[in-house]
């Protein structure tokens, strides 16, 4: 029998509150009708035992007042119906915990044993942050993890692969409830590594409490890895292969045996694909214009692998050791063409071929030891040491051919070759403690973290086939961050209302350090450029939520966060990145700061509203500036100050077994900075809007799906200079459960229309630039799952293998957190 929980949303607007006092919901019948004076038991997620009972009104609400904190699930059951389970949930002992639709049908036949089955939605909306499923999304297939963040509510990628919020460009990604120290182009090919067949879901944190790092100003983007949650021995396959241009295919298995003391855990997937871009660049200097236009062909083959062992000491205490790792080489193929031209004739003067490439090796292994101690007390103690490391290296040989217009005589040529090896290590040690404190819940912990770069850049001038290294042009470069971090965070219920009040203060010292190379590639210790930086911040939040009226609650809360700038950022090296484009960082870059106030209400527990206003100080940009008048040098400023006020809208819709989701993300903007004047002031001021749509509908009783799922992008900012067009995609799909519910058929088209084009255009100090590409986003992808093994669900109490689902029961094929 098949039981479908559909997503209702959430009530309150407190971050890092895990639940609340009030637990309310819903049951329905098959047909959508609600179930009046049906029975609700809120039992023990423990052992099952019953905590208290209630009975549904009118049209099947039902409200319950649970005693204390801690972990539970609901029961519905009616007469003549087969009882129906909702997920495990966890409750803070304050406010209210709205729980997913509970759909029951009929009983026949022998119910000795229950089958229950719930089917997650697409995305949810929580008080705190927004959820992205995508272990059972369709149109999710075959992406990689950048992808999915290009179609994820209120995201946007810009043409340079950075990420932003609600226009703002200060995202932190976690991974696995962990900060990645990489940023730019490091973490956009760090994502295209993620497969989707990796990633359960995508939490989107607007709102960090206390208990979050305070890096991250537009809030943090959290992935969480796939993990399974079955007794005994279990496991799963798949296989996968999408075709556009040209064919890539995918692998994956994993398997998990666990019993009442150990819990043994692991997966592995596998990536090939090749993949066609386009590159476009209009470039206006002085009397002179550079029209480029580039083909890249882009080879990715990865590893991604990850491991665990739990061992459950007693029924407080858990031991977990937990490695992760991506291994992979990508090759980047660039045959790109620039036709220089004189503008007051229009006459072209020379062209230049530039078929450059560039392979890399990319590896990433992270190393986990942890132990959490909870008791029904209400307190909990968890301590994590981590170990990780990042080993990335770069070569690429960079050709440029001058021609005669007619591309029939070269006149002259510079060969280049650039050879970058980047060692990153990380070491953090942390403890979170929770406890029930004055009829609310209070929190302590503290984080120490290390993270140390060093990037090694050698370019050689190739001549007639002979590597000459640059020393001018050649350096390696330090870096050591540490920031050391303590919180204390506070929420309990008021009459009516619900408060929670933090700060966090973190202490950051940082010490770069560049030199220059020897003739022979080594390091010249004696010759170095130097800063250092010490400084200490307090970064407070609160938050109050009024849900005297449980179907009408607003919220208000207020945050500051910091971005801080990223290692390539501050390298004062200067980099060739072609004949007329050069890099270079910037030592003076300072962090920047974000104070951000919203307002949200929630209405009938489904339409959720956010108002927004942030003040960003010190804004991150990238500049394209003029060198020798007809050079492009690009550089990070900080602007001086940047205003948002975004709108937020989503709402959960189900009938019967149609399911959708909407939301309407928007945001005014505006920029201003002055460096030096005249057309060296930056003025920008944008309406922007993203709209995500999702629809899901079940087709028979025969285990098939239907899903269409697009966005659309309304022209923005990038990176505070450049001007975008819109941007808009369609994906649909179809999937089908085979072998008695254990295996899984999905086919999908991405974007069907072939509209996920980029295009934008920045007119700054003289110099007028109009950029354009695609990638190879229309691909018709086909995936095959299938499980083996227990079906028996009992989740782990360990943070590595998911929510502490001490209730156990039988599971059908197509069971929780399937589809």
């Amino acid at each position: 029998m098949r039981k479908i929980i559909t997503f209702f949303g959430s009530l309150t607007l407190i971050a890092g509150m895990a639940g609340a006092q009030q637990v309310s919901g819903v049951v329905k019948d098959l047909q959508g009708k609600g179930l009046d004076k049906s029975t609700i038991s809120l039992l023990n997620a423990k052992d099952s035992s019953v905590s208290k009972l209630g009975v549904t009104t009118t049209n099947g609400h039902y409200t319950i007042n649970a005693n204390k904190s801690g972990r539970y699930l609901v029961r519905a059951s009616f007469v003549g119906f087969a009882p129906a389970y909702s997920q495990v949930f966890e409750l803070s002992g304050s406010g209210i915990m709205n729980v997913p639709d509970l759909t029951i049908s009929k009983a026949t036949g022998n119910l000795k044993e229950v089958t229950v089955t719930a089917t997650k939605p697409m995305v949810e909306v929580k008080a705190d942050k927004t959820i992205l499923n995508v272990e059972g999304t369709i149109n999710a297939t075959g992406n990689d993890a950048l992808e999915l963040l290009r179609k994820s509510p209120g995201v946007m990628v810009d043409k340079d692969d950075n990420l932003s919020l609600a226009g703002k460009n200060g995202v932190q990604v976690y991974i696995d409830g962990k900060p990645t120290p990489l940023s730019g182009t490091d973490l956009s090919a760090y994502l295209k590594n993620l497969q989707s067949s990796q990633i359960e879901a995508i939490e989107i944190i607007t709102n960090p409490s206390a208990k979050y790092d305070a890096a991250g100003n537009a809030g943090i983007i959290n992935i969480r890895l796939k993990k399974n949650k079955s007794f005994g021995t279990n496991g799963s396959v798949s296989a996968g292969y999408n075709i556009g241009v040209y064919g890539k295919y995918n692998s994956g298995i994993s398997f998990n045996h666990r019993n009442a003391h150990i819990n043994i855990f692991g997966n592995y997937n596998f990536n090939h694909s090749l993949n066609q871009n386009s590159f476009q660049l209009h470039r206006e200097q002085l009397d002179t214009l550079f029209d480029q236009n580039s083909a890249l062909l882009v080879k990715y083959t990865s590893h991604g692998f990850k491991t665990g062992l739990d061992y459950f000491i007693n029924k407080k205490s858990t031991l977990g050791v937990l490695v992760t790792g991506n291994i992979a080489d990508p090759t980047i193929s660039n045959n790109g063409k620039t036709t220089i031209s004189y503008i007051p004739t229009g006459i072209v003067d020379r062209l230049l071929l530039a078929n450059n490439k560039t392979t890399t090796n990319r590896n990433n292994v992270n190393f986990n030891t942890n132990y959490r101690y909870v008791d029904t007390a209400g307190c909990e103690l968890n301590v994590d040491a981590d170990y990780g490391l990042f080993r990335i290296k770069s070569d690429q040989l960079q050709p440029n051919y001058y021609y005669n217009p007619a591309g029939t005589i070269k006149t002259s040529e510079y060969v280049y070759e650039f050879i970058a090896p980047t060692n990153i290590d990380i070491l953090s040690l942390k403890a979170d403690y929770e406890q029930n404190y004055k009829k609310g819940k209070l929190g302590l912990g503290f984080k120490s973290s290390l993270v140390s770069t060093n990037n090694h850049f050698g370019r050689y001038n190739v001549i007639t086939g002979i590597k000459q290294l640059d020393l001018e042009r050649s350096n390696q470069f330090d870096y050591n961050e540490n920031i050391n971090a303590v919180y204390i965070n506070y929420n309990r219920p008021l009459k009516g209302a619900m408060i929670q009040l933090g700060v966090r203060m973190e202490n950051t010292n940082a010490t770069g350090n560049s030199y220059p190379l020897n003739v022979d590639g080594s390091v010249n210790k004696n010759i170095k450029q130097t800063f250092n930086r010490h400084y200490t911040d307090l970064f407070p939040s609160g938050a109050i939520t009024f849900n005297k009226n449980p179907k009408n609650q607003w919220g208000l809360s207020y945050s500051r966060r910091i971005d801080r700038p990223a290692y390539q950022d501050l390298n004062p090296f200067e980099f060739k990145l072609d004949e007329y484009t050069f890099q270079k960082g910037n030592t003076k870059l300072r962090p920047q700061y974000t104070n951000s106030v919203a307002i949200t209400n929630t209405y009938m527990y489904k339409l959720t509203t956010s108002l927004t206003f942030s003040h960003v100080a010190d804004v991150f940009t990238q500049l394209i500036d003029t060198i020798d008048k007809s050079k492009a040098f690009i550089s990070k400023q900080n602007l001086a100050t940047q205003n948002i006020a975004s709108l937020n809208v989503s709402y959960p819709f189900q009938y019967k077994k149609y399911s959708a989701f909407f939301n309407l993300n928007s945001y005014y903007s505006h920029y201003r900075a002055d460096f030096g004047g005249g057309n060296r002031i930056i003025s920008l001021n944008v309406f922007a809007y993203t709209l995500y749509m999702q629809h899901s509908l079940k087709l028979g009783k025969k285990g098939w799906t239907t899903e269409l799922s697009g966005f659309y992008a309304s022209p923005t900012i990038w990176q505070g200079t450049f001007k975008s067009k819109a941007l808009w995609s369609t994906d649909g799909g179809v999937q089908k459960t085979i072998l008695k519910g254990k295996g899984n058929l999905k086919a999908s088209l991405t974007d069907i229309f072939f509209t996920q084009k980029w295009h934008g255009e920045s007119n700054f100090a003289g110099q007028k630039t109009l950029v354009g590409g695609h990638q190879e986003s229309r691909q018709l992808r086909l995936n095959f799952s299938y499980r083996f093994g227990s079906n028996t669900v009992k989740a782990a109490r360990n943070r590595n293998t998911g929510t502490d689902e001490e209730n156990k029961r039988t599971q059908s094929s197509g069971g929780i957190g399937q589809q």
